[in-house]
C-alpha cells in the first residue's frame, strides 16, 4: 500500500476545501490530529474537527481556497492562499492566507492558519 506524498496530501486538501467535501476532507487528518485555527481555536481529534466541518455550509454560501504558492519540505508543508467567500448573509470574504501542515503516513498530523481575522467579521460577528 503506498503512502501519499506531503505534496499529495496538500493538493488534495485544498481540491476536497474547494469542492465543498467536507467529509472526505476530514479524512485527510489523522484521529489524534492537532490543529491550530485563526478563527475555531486550539483543535484536537480527528472526530472533533469533522464535527465542527459540519457547520461550515452554513456559514458559506461560496468558498474558495486557492494556493499561490506551496513550498514542500519532507513530511513538512506552508501554502500561502486567497481564500474567496460569500457567507449565507451574502458578506464578502476576501483573505490572504498561510498554512502549515505537518504529515507522516499519508495523513496531516498537525495544522495551522494564519491570516487577518478582519476579513471575516461577518462570519465570526468580531
Amino acid at each position: 500500500m503506498s503512502t501519499k506524498s506531503t505534496r499529495e496530501i496538500v493538493d488534495t486538501y485544498y481540491r476536497l476545501a474547494n469542492a465543498g467535501e467536507w467529509d472526505e476532507w476530514c479524512d485527510l487528518f489523522a484521529v489524534d490530529q492537532t490543529m491550530d485555527e485563526q478563527l475555531a481555536g486550539h483543535v484536537e481529534g480527528r472526530e472533533t474537527l469533522r464535527d465542527m466541518m459540519k457547520g461550515f455550509p452554513e456559514m458559506y454560501a461560496s468558498f474558495s481556497n486557492t494556493p499561490v504558492h506551496v513550498v514542500v519540505d519532507g513530511e513538512q508543508a506552508a501554502v500561502v492562499s486567497h481564500i474567496s467567500a460569500v457567507t449565507t448573509g451574502g458578506d464578502r470574504v476576501e483573505a490572504e492566507v498561510c498554512n502549515y501542515f505537518r504529515t507522516s503516513g499519508g495523513l496531516i498530523h498537525y495544522m495551522s492558519n494564519h491570516h487577518d481575522s478582519v476579513p471575516f467579521a461577518a462570519v465570526t460577528g468580531a
